[in-house]
């Protein structure tokens, strides 16, 4: 799914009127997991940094030693990883010092206070900055498909996973950012929905966030 996430931020980024530069963007990566979003958004010559944070010990450990395969990655500032939840993250006092991109991906359905938790994310985009997630829609079709296919039937992953009743719908995302003020003035903000073709892998599917996994993003105002 990694370069679906590069396309949906280029999406992103590309929306007017208000079309955000696209060089030396500084990351934070929210429950980055092994690094797979983190190292590839470090890499890119469009980034200046990647701060990716994750509260459990061991995926911090296996990131980081992978990221030291790559010279690239090596270099000063270029990605950091910190065994840090959000909620425990000092705020940069500085609008300048707050990031181009915060991104969680597929971690706000795992969370069981979704609202206090996308509060703790907000302080952290800066002016003109986007929050770029992941997650998935809360219908029949994605508990057919998540739950009983891919854990019951093909056992894609282990039982138990995924808890069908903290999937977050798309409009209640929109609904959530309607009470916070400065958030999604003229047009900033986007959704997509996003599937998984055997043999071909994701796919962008318009009008997917209505019924399975899907992306969503939205601007502060500038």
């Amino acid at each position: 799914m990694n370069p679906l996430r590069h396309d949906f931020i280029a999406a992103c980024h590309g929306l007017k009127p208000h079309s955000t530069p696209q060089n030396n963007l500084r990351y934070l990566d929210i429950g980055c997991g092994g690094g797979i979003f983190a190292e590839s958004a470090a890499r890119l010559p469009s980034t200046a940094s990647v701060m990716a944070i994750d509260p459990s010990v061991e995926v911090v450990a296996v990131a980081r030693q992978h990221a030291r395969r790559d010279p690239l990655l090596q270099e000063p500032g270029r990605l950091e990883y910190l065994n840090k939840a959000i909620e425990d993250l000092a705020v940069p006092k500085a609008q300048e010092d707050k990031y181009d991109l915060v991104t969680f991906f597929e971690v706000i359905e795992h969370i069981s206070h979704p609202a206090p938790f996308l509060e703790s994310c907000l302080h952290f985009v800066k002016p003109g900055g986007w929050l770029v997630l992941s997650t998935i829609a809360r219908t029949w079709t994605s508990w057919a498909v998540t739950k009983v296919a891919a854990e019951d039937i093909m056992g894609l992953v282990p039982r138990g996973t995924h808890d069908w009743s903290k999937y977050i719908n798309e409009h209640e995302l929109r609904r959530f950012f309607e009470t916070q003020r400065g958030w999604g003035i003229h047009g900033g903000v986007k959704a997509m929905g996003c599937v998984y073709v055997p043999g071909l892998g994701w796919r962008m599917v318009p009008g997917g966030e209505q019924w399975g996994n899907y992306f969503f993003g939205i601007r502060r105002d500038p």
